[in-house]
């Protein structure tokens, strides 16, 4: 390939020449470390030769950016398939569809966005979905993200406690505070002890102060159908649900669990 290229007609431009040269360098001998299995456009070189016009980034870049960020964006296996095309709102449930109608808005709209999401209802209702859905979307527009189950988190904390585990706390949550977007998913569904809260305060406080986009997802709403009930304002304390109260719009998802219906 590189031998062609270097034969170019006397037509040719010289921002294509340029252009050729700059892949035939990238690229010796018309290969470069993508071996046989490199892009036939671009061979592996990232820039595709494009005649009369010189040469651009190829298109291969792009899908291997979207695939690394959806590998660094550790969606658990369970949830990969979660797109915003594939949500079905159950029939007549209208929370659902309004909370859809807001997670499209925000993936449409970012980063022309100030405030995150937390979705909160029952089980099965969707909110996992919905939030992994928009972290799909956003990889898709080449934005890093990052997922996290609170509670696999705080473990994961803890296990950098031990000296066995040749990690550090750091470590950890380096990345959960610089993520540009961030799923928490169940937040509140751990025992809220004051470690924990100390955690949750250090993690929440960061992206708070650094006006880091977050989407939550929780079991937990702000009202009480029976006195025993516990809101999220008891399960986080009143200090961090004033602080989400200003860093998402909170969206009640109501419905059956869909899950029950798995046996029919």
């Amino acid at each position: 390939m590189a031998a062609k290229l270097s034969a170019a007609p006397a037509a040719v431009t010289e921002a294509e020449s340029k252009a050729t040269a700059s892949v035939e360098r990238l690229a010796p001998g018309g290969v470069a470390d993508g071996g046989p299995s490199a892009c036939p456009k671009c061979f592996g070189s990232g820039l595709e030769v494009v005649p009369g016009r010189g040469a651009r980034r190829c298109g291969c870049r792009g899908a291997d950016r979207q695939r690394r960020l959806l590998e660094a964006a550790r969606i658990p296996r369970r949830y990969q398939s979660c797109m915003l095309r594939s949500y079905r709102p159950a029939p007549g449930e209208g929370s659902q569809l309004r909370a859809f109608n807001y997670a499209f808005r925000l993936v449409r709209e970012y980063p022309a966005v100030d405030r995150g999401l937390l979705f909160a209802g029952p089980c099965g209702v969707g909110k996992t979905h919905l939030a992994v859905a928009v972290l799909h979307g956003l990889i898709e527009k080449g934005v890093a993200c990052l997922f996290y189950e609170f509670g696999t988190l705080l473990k994961e904390i803890q296990d950098s406690y031990n000296p066995a585990q040749h990690t550090s706390e750091l470590k950890v949550l380096a990345p959960v505070y610089e993520a540009e977007v961030l799923v928490l998913d169940e937040l509140g569904a751990v025992k809220p002890t004051e470690w924990v809260r100390d955690t949750m305060t250090q993690i929440i406080g960061r992206r708070y102060n650094d006006k880091k986009l977050t989407v939550f997802t929780t079991n937990y709403s702000d009202s009480r159908r029976t006195p025993a009930e516990e809101t999220l304002e008891d399960r986080i304390g009143a200090r961090m649900r004033s602080r989400l109260y200003e860093m998402c719009k909170t969206i009640a998802v109501e419905g059956e669990d869909y899950r029950r219906h798995f046996d029919e």
